[in-house]
């Protein structure tokens, strides 16, 4: 899944799971969960701020990580009050940088000091019963060989990560925080979705070379984010029940392998990749995997749920893959820990339905993660705005209301409009509503939010319908703007995706 640059956190390092070889399995919020034995593998969580009302960190660390038996969680950045929330906390943490950092960060050793000072350094500590913050790996961009950004960020990585080693090293933490580099899985091509023909794009390899060397000499590890729903939508080739673990899938064959589902696919076809170029045997973390539950057709509470505890059933089987058997990654990341409606959806709408908890911290479905039927717990005390909506004012002549849908829709979340979504059969004027109230919440219930010239109406009448929830925003310290102002513009493209179904 594509993340942005959003504020996200994510945790995790090998060399914490050998400090804690036989710790017990935890509930999982999934968040983490480990299993001892031979090989230990564990389960962490991304957590991102990319919400026009994000949850106080605070209220995150103790209402759902810490409560739920959360103990790892990665971020792409390292904003400062989710580090202060996490201090003294013992969660893992990955901490990440922006790949808009990246080109600076190699062209200067003195800048990359800086950041390992101030985002780093001020913060850590290796002692999990102690102060500070657990900090295990720093991811060097967010997928920054995405096919789709070109040469935009790859000629920086390289440097971009050695010179962040050599602030480690001069801090003395480079033998306790390693870097990874997250690969979207576009990173290698195959034919006919074989990973026995999977191999690292052309224009990639002698890049993806020089960076294997670097993580294998400093004993890191390989970073692939997944993609499963994406998947399924491209590749007809392969079931919607073989992307949710489901036994009844058909198998896919490769020679004298069988693959029941895509995790194992994608598993070995990183794996077969990374044999080609002589790196056969490094680990591997999946830094990213889940399923969204709105914003397009299949992407659903009832599949999230399928897919999640069929991730966690066959992780803690400890099977492994056919090209690596009873070897599962040594950690695996759930995209992610609550929906954020500033993300980026150049990929779908449903990228900013990915979580396990809606934005305010309440569940979206269950898993078992071997503690029985015992629900994950909520956020309580929840710091909500009044209860009011704003809705299209039915009594106004609405020729004009395309306008004033583009406006709402240009600065807060429509996604759930989308066909498929929970709220894409509203149909009129209901979908013009949920556009105003969107907007309405995105900006702190003020008056002239609900305005539209004229058009908008504020009632303590709940308009939900069905599924389609007509949210209601929460206070908070200061709105998003960084991500307001990131995504904007690609907003009022996306936006006329849809608009058409308004009028």
């Amino acid at each position: 899944m594509l993340c942005s640059d959003s504020y996200w956190l994510l945790h995790q390092s090998m060399s914490s799971l050998m400090r804690s070889e036989h710790r017990p399995v935890t509930l999982f919020l999934v968040l983490l969960l480990s299993w001892s034995t031979d090989s230990v593998s564990a389960v962490g969580v991304n957590w991102g701020l990319a919400s026009s009302t994000p949850l106080p960190p605070s209220k995150v660390v103790n209402g759902l990580l810490l409560s739920n038996g959360v103990t790892r969680v990665k971020l792409p950045d390292a904003d400062p009050t989710v580090l202060e929330s996490l201090s003294g906390s013992g969660i893992g943490v990955i901490v990440g940088i922006r790949n808009e950092m990246l080109r600076y960060l190699s062209q200067s050793k003195k800048a990359a000091a800086s950041w390992v000072h101030d985002n780093v350094t001020r913060y850590y500590s290796d002692n999990r019963a102690g102060g500070g913050v657990q900090i295990e790996y720093i991811a060097v961009g967010d997928e920054p060989f995405l096919l789709s950004y070109g040469q935009q960020y790859q000629p920086y990585v390289i440097g971009a990560a050695m010179n962040i080693h050599t602030a480690l090293k001069a801090a003395k933490l480079s033998e306790r925080i390693k870097l990874i580099v997250p690969c979207s899985s576009d990173v290698y091509q195959t034919n006919s979705s074989l990973p026995s023909k999977a191999h690292f794009r052309p224009d990639l390899n002698k890049t993806m070379v020089d960076l294997l060397s670097i993580l294998s000499n400093h004993s890191s590890l390989f970073v692939l984010d997944m993609n499963p729903f994406s998947s399924f939508q491209q590749n007809k080739n392969l079931s919607l029940d073989f992307h949710l673990f489901q036994l009844t899938s058909r198998p896919l064959t490769d020679g004298h392998s069988k693959y029941g589902n895509y995790f194992d696919l994608s598993i070995d076809s990183v794996v077969s990749s990374l044999s080609k170029v002589g790196f056969g045997d490094m680990d591997i973390m999946v830094g990213s995997v889940g399923w969204p539950t709105d914003g397009a057709s299949n992407a659903t509470s009832a599949n999230a749920q399928l897919f999640m505890q069929g991730l966690i059933d066959h992780l803690k089987a400890k099977t492994g893959s056919p090209l690596r058997p009873k070897r599962p990654p040594t950690e695996t990341y759930l995209f992610t820990l609550l929906d954020e409606n500033q993300l980026n959806i150049t990929t779908g709408n449903y990228e900013r339905h990915y979580g396990i908890f809606t934005f305010d911290g309440q569940a979206k479905y269950n898993m078992d993660v071997g503690q029985g039927s015992r629900p994950l717990k909520n956020v309580h005390e929840v710091d909500y705005l009044n209860q009011k909506w704003c809705v299209v004012n039915n009594n106004k002549d609405l020729y004009n209301v395309t306008a004033s849908v583009v406006q709402a829709c240009s600065n807060a979340d429509c996604s759930s409009l989308s066909s498929g979504g929970s709220c894409g059969g509203i149909g009129w004027p209901g979908n013009v509503s949920y556009a105003f109230n969107s907007y309405f919440q995105a900006n702190g219930q003020s008056q002239e939010s609900c305005d539209f010239n004229g058009l908008g109406l504020i009632t303590t009448v709940d308009p939900s319908v069905g599924e389609c929830r007509f949210v209601i925003g929460l206070h908070t310290s200061g709105s998003n703007s960084f991500f307001q102002s990131l995504v904007v513009l690609q907003q009022v493209v996306s936006v006329f995706i849809f608009v058409a179904s308004f009028v």
